[in-house]
């Protein structure tokens, strides 16, 4: 059994490292210092491409770098015996490098773990996502798994909604659709709070930036207008391929099996969506 105590000492480190990420203000974290990003898709537990990850951005020997992860929970990896999920393994992970890269590991809000903090039940296929996560936590922490939990949701309230480059490309999980943008209160991204319930909740801009799926020319071009960018990369939409361009203004990348995906791009030059999908590149893989 890992020792929980440790694993809550550095979750809740990293979740005061994530608020006070230089560059953050509100829920933005602002790359200003960033010569290059790697953002990475979904992961959902796949703590095997996450070590390929790590080999490939070498952030010790790149320190003009910086890491984007998003979705960490939620994963096809399961212990024995319905013993529950292992995806809280990646989130210990993750922890573990943010407390040992501070300035340049970022980990954005994903709808799944903002269904962790609200409660609010997630399924696919039918297997309720949520419970086989508390699984994995009694299995893994046993009596100390309330307090893991805990640390979880200090760690998942930290998290900034979106990070964006100086050449004007914005980091998200999602876009917003269309019938959100017509109400969503983007004073959330200069909050440093966001964590109010109604923001949660469907109708909420907290929400709105974790769950939406709408990647039409119009809606993207408006949600560009709104937020003053002008290219996005972002997850949340599995990808049959791995990533794939969704209009003139938006690609979308997955971190999960069988093609996980990563897009690294220059973050201080002029750039183009051409740019964007020539850096979008799949984390070799060993497959069995």
């Amino acid at each position: 059994m890992p020792d929980a105590s440790k694993v809550v000492t550095t979750v809740r480190r990293a979740a005061s490292l994530f608020r006070n990420t230089p560059g953050r203000k509100g829920s933005v974290v602002h790359l200003d210092s960033a010569q290059e990003v790697m953002v990475v898709g979904d992961l959902h537990g796949n703590v095997p491409a996450f070590r390929q990850i790590l080999e490939l951005a070498a952030l010790t020997k790149n320190p003009g770098r910086h890491l984007v992860l998003q979705e960490l929970v939620h994963g096809p990896r399961m212990y024995p015996n319905d013993g529950g999920d292992k995806s809280h393994q990646l989130v210990d992970l993750v922890s573990a490098l943010k407390v040992a890269c501070p300035d340049r590991v970022h980990l954005i809000l994903g709808n799944h773990e903002l269904s962790e903090l609200t409660g609010r039940p997630i399924g696919k296929n039918g297997v309720p996502l949520n419970g086989l996560f508390r699984a994995g936590l009694d299995t893994a922490y046993g009596v100390f798994a309330d307090d893991v939990m805990a640390a979880y949701h200090e760690l998942f309230k930290s998290l900034p909604l979106v990070a964006q480059t100086p050449n004007r490309v914005m980091l998200c999980h999602t876009i917003p659709e269309a019938k959100e943008l017509d109400r969503i209160d983007l004073a959330i991204l200069k909050a440093d709070e966001w964590a109010l319930p109604f923001e949660m909740k469907r109708g909420g801009a907290v929400y709105a930036l974790t769950w939406g799926r709408d990647d039409s020319t119009e809606t993207i071009n408006r949600f560009a207008s709104l937020v003053d960018v002008d290219l996005f990369v972002t997850g949340h939409q599995p990808c049959d391929q791995g990533f794939r361009q969704a209009n003139h203004r938006q690609i979308i990348i997955d971190g999960t099996d069988p093609y996980p995906a990563y897009c690294l791009f220059p973050a201080q030059t002029e750039i183009t969506i051409e740019d964007l999908f020539n850096g979008v590149k799949l984390v070799p893989m060993h497959h069995s």
